[in-house]
């Protein structure tokens, strides 16, 4: 009867405008890859391209051939829409330059 249990986990995905979270029930041997085809995911957002997804688990990148435990929330991962490095390397070239401290504080009162 052991090949009957099943553990919980959810999967995620969120656009800007609209964030899903969705529990399922799946076999404990279950890939990440696995729980999103599962899950509907790929078929309720067509963005998602199966080829060059990227997920993890709470906030960690994973392998999608990575098994699931009991608990797990699976996220699906949009691709940035500008690297990082290259923003800083375009502001340092403008001469503009982050403040460090996060803004200036009014201290007159």
């Amino acid at each position: 009867m052991a090949s009957a249990e099943k553990i919980s986990i959810e999967v995620a995905y969120a656009r800007p405008e609209e964030q899903v979270i969705l529990k399922l029930d799946v076999a404990p041997d279950t890939s990440i890859q696995q729980a999103i085809e599962q899950s509907g995911m790929l078929d309720r957002f067509p963005e998602i391209d199966a080829g060059t997804l990227k997920a993890g688990i709470f906030g960690k990148l994973k392998k999608l051939t990575q098994t699931l435990q009991q608990g797990d929330r699976v996220e699906i991962y949009r691709p940035l829409i500008a690297d990082p490095k290259q923003v800083r390397k375009e502001r340092a070239a403008a001469g503009k330059h982050m403040k460090k401290g996060g803004g200036s504080l009014d201290r007159t009162s």
